[in-house]
């Protein structure tokens, strides 16, 4: 039986929910069920309702229910990936010759597979500046089916009024799909504000912890549910036993970790925007950034991604990548160590050329739980060289 519902406070949820006792040995963490088959009681007869894992794994089950919990909806499923999430998603929303509104600023591996695998299969698609809601309806066609929004974005930081884009696409006949990752469920939540879909990708902070890949979605509604669902069994692109209990582990303490990245993250923007070789910052929690006020209602805190231009040009945001001593020079986010990255040489070097082609000098930033003050200092080197 779910325990989900045990507590309407996040931080008892993401502890409880999903993480029942051990029923053979009173264990407090679920095991690891690193079974592939199950002994069924006669033919047909299954206990517990499980055959074969990539159909249902108790593991996964619990990290499911958890997730649920946490967005504040009906179902949950995990996935290998990110990207295996949104793929399922797509199939399970659109036939040949359906359209998507997908954002002016996007996750490159979500364009990528717009651009170059959804498309092949005949799912049209047009890009538009998803906080304004007007620019989202004037993209609408009356064969989209879905509009796709992230928020805040990546690597832009663009801020999107859920409940009003929500109201857009459902007055199209469309879902809308929220991509999560950056805010987790502690700091937004989607489906309350009339999203239909969230998206995660699991590596990033539900992980926390830079040692798993995962993605996720969630859905407020049971029969879109049973829809995902079957098409996750049919494509199987399921999150391992092992993955799941990784992530599931990052969970109990998303709102700890996201409380500090929150708080050093606006500490190092404040130290960007006073920085003479620093043209922009791009941070939700910066009063002047233009989706600031949007950010501020719909957001219980304003996250650990920042991203900066700097004043020399791409050159010199690349040697900015290159001297840092703390903040590590890699992919992903969302782990409790910091990282810094170019964009437009590495996650999003696959948007080049086209609508979502990001500014060259633009650095990305996704801060750690380390020392505020370390943090602060060792981008300041970076820029004084």
């Amino acid at each position: 039986m779910s325990d989900r519902h045990i507590s309407e406070h996040f931080e008892t949820l993401a502890i409880h929910a999903g993480n029942t006792a051990d029923p053979l040995t009173g264990a407090v963490v679920p095991p690891i069920y690193q079974v592939s088959t199950y002994k069924q009681d006669g033919v047909g007869g299954l206990r517990g309702g499980y055959e074969y894992s990539r159909s249902g794994n108790p593991t996964r089950t619990a990290l499911e229910e958890n997730l649920a919990a946490l967005e504040g909806g009906r179902r949950g499923f995990a996935f290998a990936s990110g990207l295996a999430a949104e793929d399922t998603l797509l199939r399970t929303l659109l036939s040949p010759g359906d359209h998507v509104v997908i954002p002016n600023d996007a996750y490159g591996g979500t364009f990528r597979l717009f651009a170059k695998v959804a498309s092949r299969w005949g799912v049209e698609w047009s890009v538009a500046d998803t906080s304004d809601p007007a620019a989202v309806r004037a993209a609408m066609t009356p064969r989209t089916k879905a509009v796709w929004v992230e928020t805040p974005s990546n690597p832009l930081l663009g801020i999107t009024d859920i409940a009003a884009v929500a109201q857009v696409a459902h007055a199209g006949g469309a879902k809308l799909v929220v991509d999560n990752t950056f805010a987790t469920p502690y700091l937004q939540q989607p489906l309350a504000l009339g999203a239909d879909v969230v998206v995660h990708s699991l590596t990033k902070y539900m992980g926390g912890h830079s040692d798993v890949v995962g993605g996720a979605l969630i859905v407020a509604d049971e029969e879109l549910g049973e829809e995902i669902g079957f098409h996750q069994n049919s494509m199987g692109g399921v999150a391992g036993p092992f993955d799941s209990w990784l992530v599931l582990r990052g969970t109990k303490t998303l709102a700890v970790r996201m409380d500090r990245h929150s708080e050093n993250a606006t500490k190092v923007a404040d130290m960007l925007s006073r920085h003479p070789r620093v043209s922009s910052v791009l941070y939700p929690g910066l009063p002047e950034h233009p989706g600031h006020e949007v950010a501020a209602k719909q957001m219980r805190a304003f996250g650990g991604m920042i991203s900066f231009r700097v004043t020399d040009g791409e050159e010199a945001a690349v040697s900015v990548c290159d001297r840092t001593q703390i903040f590590t020079l890699g992919e992903s986010l969302g782990g409790v160590e910091s990282l810094i990255e170019h964009p437009g040489r590495m996650t999003h070097a696959s948007v080049a050329g086209s609508l979502l082609e990001v500014p060259s000098d633009l650095v990305r930033l996704s801060v750690g739980i380390e020392n505020a003050d370390d943090l602060v200092e060792d981008l300041k080197q970076a820029l004084d060289k």
